[in-house]
């Protein structure tokens, strides 16, 4: 079949704008494929010249450059020229026919090849054209294809596109014509001739700014060791050149001449630039002097037997580190018994300097805190060196202090001669078999040695372990480790003791302390021994309560028999301190044998007033203690639950959780329905009006949990109970009228007001918001009992002649948290005991700090985890 070339006008007319379009695209298309490589070229070569490269390459590079960058884009322009075509005309109608049902452009150009001649033929023809007519009309215009990844691969010209927005944002389109500062002749930007411009830069360490030479009008210029002098010459090459002596260079020396130098001074002499405009400056180094570190004070033990040595250390610009290094002064060690013959090989103790967190660390005194009690050292003669370091990675040593090496005292006789047998043991192996007869000597009679025997026990596996390795030649560092530490831990075990009865406590205690005094302990140990001894008392007053409590009425009340106060027996243990401090051990230990008699033959006796008729204001703090101790129960299950609602743990587990403790909180009320006189596994008196009332209403608050059908309502169920006894211990708080009942009562109304709160979020199941109104009310029940105990003890000042009870206090003190500390005075949450006691408390502020930013940076955590952990950085 023939066809036309020609489009018919009427096709023409509605192809127009899509034909046209479409050729538009075709071309932008073949421009794109052809002439990306030339473009890229030149958006590259822009961004480098605003950018100002060309400005900081010498003449030789910036001519290679140029080179190049005008051969790149010669040949991606011709390459570019030979590859464009322009589109023609029946290229574009074949590619807009190609997007149409059934080709109609094709169809309108097509002429009738058979039957022409014939009308009906003819007729139908032209429906046929008039068809396709109607098709075409509708054409659109073909998106051009400007795709050219497959070209471009490495998306090059997407870099250069990246690279040319830079630079308009960043660069400056003015630097573009300082490139013809690279054609031969050309001025330069300076047209009064040549310049210069320097810098002196000190270590970043002094913390000193940099210097710009231009500025200094004096000829001599102080400058830090170490610090780094920039200089750039600009006009004609060689107009201006640079010379210097505080270098000390010696090889690799660039040319005088050279634009861009630069050197670190590490001696005073003279830089100066000579040609037109040039200066001259005497340099005066200032050195960096090594920093210096020296004890501080005599080296101290600690109670468990930590080093404490103070040192000072200064620095002109701050210390950033340092060691203390700990070796065997074997000279001065008394060779006899284990230690006669040589000990076996053993590295120095090397050991951190510790830094002060905040401040100026150009003069600091700090103290070096270590435990080295289960050293092989322990107890030896060493010499301690210790060492500072500067950022300048300049160290300075003190002289070595000769010293006796800390370790723990041991007073029970039995504990120190295996503290002696595994010093030998770890001083050489060698003293294996000695060792071990040693202890089956000391270990020969255990009744009358052991007071355990479980401590015999385990000295015998460790003997055996130790006579085996001997005799088969298989003592070995490691097993020789293990034996050590065993008897170390069987040492600690006799020294410290685990004895439940009382009075077998006391006599320990008693014997330690006659022991200490004997040996002459040091005040740290005599503090801790005296603090054991009054522990033990204290079990021992609280068990022969207990006893007297449960006889009742059947021991008969003897009229002579000699009474003593709690008050008077402080005042006995205060005197037997301050003898031994004192120095007058002949009296301490009278004093204390003294004591001893009198706790043996000791019997508690009940007051006119009973346990179970406590003053009002004893039974409303001890019902407040109560309150705020289930409310602080009740706020771990509730953070509990929280974690569980992240899916920590499953939902069935959950619901078996609450009703346990739904549970435990029942029974703990049904304790409180008990008779006087029994002691709660808490240390409490629970039989009293207000723990009653507390009990019942967690019965009921825990019928109601089991009840519900959501998790949180077993919880709001114990808070409402909690609410209802704290309204009704607001309502019996005595103190009416006087500032202090006044204020307790504002601070438990806020208290109710807070459980009010927390209730609602937990029916609601928002446990981070009962967090928050809990925790409220925990503080304002802390207030509360602050106000009402000052007010309290406002009254029994005002009352002359009347006293409490011997041990009033033992119950509040007998508490103990869920750390297992004891809680603080009053009720308050948490506790009075110093708490890292003999250790680096700085340290291990730092390492609890660092494991809070470390467990904040995970993002994996809960949220209201991250939200508690973000209050505690902000805090601290």
């Amino acid at each position: 079949m023939a066809r036309n070339t020609i489009i018919p006008d009427v096709a023409e007319r509605m192809l127009r704008w899509p034909l046209g379009l479409t050729r538009a695209g075709m071309v932008a298309e073949r421009l794109t494929r052809a002439f990306w490589p030339f473009v890229s070229v030149i958006l590259a070569t822009l961004a480098a010249l605003m950018f100002g490269l060309q400005d900081s390459l010498s003449l030789e590079i910036g001519w290679a450059a140029s080179v190049l960058t005008i051969l790149a884009t010669l040949t991606t322009l011709i390459l570019g020229i030979r590859r464009f075509r322009w589109p023609s005309q029946a290229e574009a109608l074949d590619r807009l026919d190609r997007t149409l049902p059934g080709r109609p452009i094709t169809a309108i150009l097509d002429q009738q090849a058979i039957g022409a001649g014939d009308a009906e033929s003819r007729a139908v023809w032209n429906a046929h054209v008039a068809r396709m007519a109607e098709r075409a009309a509708r054409a659109r215009a073909v998106e051009p294809d400007l795709k050219i990844s497959k070209r471009d691969p490495y998306a090059l010209r997407y870099v250069a596109v990246l690279a040319f927005v830079m630079a308009l944002i960043f660069g400056s389109v003015w630097r573009v014509a300082s490139v013809t500062d690279l054609a031969p002749g050309a001025s330069g930007p300076y047209a009064g001739g040549p310049t210069w411009e320097g810098w002196v830069e000190p270590p970043v360490y002094t913390g000193k700014p940099s210097i710009y030479l231009a500025d200094i009008t004096q000829d001599s210029l102080p400058v830090s060791a170490g610090s780094r002098i920039t200089l750039r010459l600009y006009g004609e090459v060689g107009a201006l050149t640079v010379a210097e002596t505080v270098s000390g260079r010696t090889e690799e020396i660039t040319s005088a001449a050279d634009p861009s130098q630069d050197f670190t001074v590490t001696q005073s002499g003279t830089v100066s630039v000579d040609g037109p405009g040039g200066r001259s400056w005497q340099i005066e180094m200032v050195p960096d002097a090594p920093p210096t570190v020296n004890p501080d004070g005599e080296v101290e033990r600690g109670v468990n037997g930590e080093m404490r040595l103070p040192f000072a250390a200064q620095d002109d610009y701050g210390v950033v580190g340092g060691t203390a290094r700990i070796e065997l002064d074997l000279a001065a060690v008394d060779r006899r018994y284990g230690q006669a013959i040589d000990p076996e090989p053993q590295g120095p103790i090397l050991l951190d300097l510790p830094l002060p967190i905040s401040g100026d660390r150009r003069d600091y005194a700090e103290v070096l805190i270590e435990n080295l009690a289960q050293h092989p050292w322990a107890t030896f003669p060493v010499k301690v060196t210790l060492t500072a370091e500067d950022a300048a990675d300049q160290t300075g040593s003190a002289d070595p202090l000769p010293m006796i090496l800390p370790g723990r005292r041991f007073f029970d006789p039995l504990a120190n001669a295996l503290i002696e047998q595994r010093r030998d043991l770890l001083w050489n192996r060698a003293n294996a078999r000695r060792v071990a007869q040693v202890l089956r000597a000391v270990s020969y009679k255990p009744d009358e040695i052991f007071d355990s025997s479980t401590t015999y026990l385990m000295l015998r596996v460790a003997i055996r372990r130790l006579e085996m390795g001997v005799e088969y030649g298989q003592l070995s560092t490691e097993r020789r480790d293990e034996i050590a530490q065993a008897l170390w831990d069987i040492a600690t075990l006799i020294e410290d003791g685990r004895l439940s009865d009382a009075l077998e406590r006391l006599r320990q205690a008693q014997d330690r302390l006659a022991e200490a005094i004997e040996q002459g302990a040091t005040d740290e140990e005599i503090a801790e021994l005296m603090d054991e001894l009054r522990e033990a008392m204290q079990e021992y007053m609280r068990q022969l309560a207990e006893q007297s409590q449960q006889d009742g009425d059947q021991q008969a009340q003897n009229e002579n028999m000699q009474e003593i106060t709690g008050d008077q027996l402080q005042e006995m243990l205060n005197r037997l301190q301050e003898l031994m401090e004192q120095g007058r051990t002949a009296e301490a230990q009278q004093l204390l044998e003294q004591l001893r008699q009198m706790m043996e033959n000791m019997q508690v006796t009940q007051g006119q007033q009973g346990q179970g008729q406590q003053s009002p204001g004893q039974q409303a703090m001890n019902d407040l203690a109560e309150t705020l101790r289930q409310q602080q129960g009740l706020n771990d299950d509730t953070f509990q639950d929280l974690q569980e609602q992240f899916g920590e743990q499953g939902q069935q587990q959950q619901g078996q959780r609450g009703q346990q403790q739904q549970g435990q909180q029942g029974q703990e009320g049904q304790n409180g329905q008990q008779g006087e006189g029994q002691m709660g596994p808490d240390g409490q008196q629970p039989g009293q009006e207000g723990q009653n009332g507390q009990g019942q209403q967690q019965g009921q608050g825990q019928g109601q949990g089991q009840q519900g059908s959501q998790p949180g309502q077993g919880l709001a169920d114990r808070q409402l109970a909690l609410r209802d006894e704290l309204n009704r211990q607001s309502q019996n708080l005595p103190g009416a009228g006087a500032p202090g009942g006044d204020a307790a009562r504002d601070a438990l109304d806020r208290a109710g007001r807070a459980m009010e709160g927390a209730e609602e979020a937990l029916r609601e199941e928002d446990f981070a918001g009962a967090l928050d109104n809990q925790a409220e009310a925990m503080e304002a029940l802390r207030e509360g009992m602050r106000e009402l105990g000052r007010e309290l003890a406002q009254q029994q000042q005002q009352q002359a002649g009347q006293q409490g009870e011997a041990f009033g206090q033992n119950e509040s003190r007998n508490q103990r948290d869920p750390l297992g500390r004891d809680s603080g005075a009053n009720g308050r949450i948490g506790t009075d005991e110093q708490l890292l006691q003999g250790e680096d408390v700085y340290r291990r502020a730092r390492e609890l700090l660092d494991e809070i930013r470390r467990r904040s940076s995970d993002q994996s955590r809960p949220d209201v985890e991250l939200d508690y952990l973000k209050r505690l950085l902000d805090r601290f």
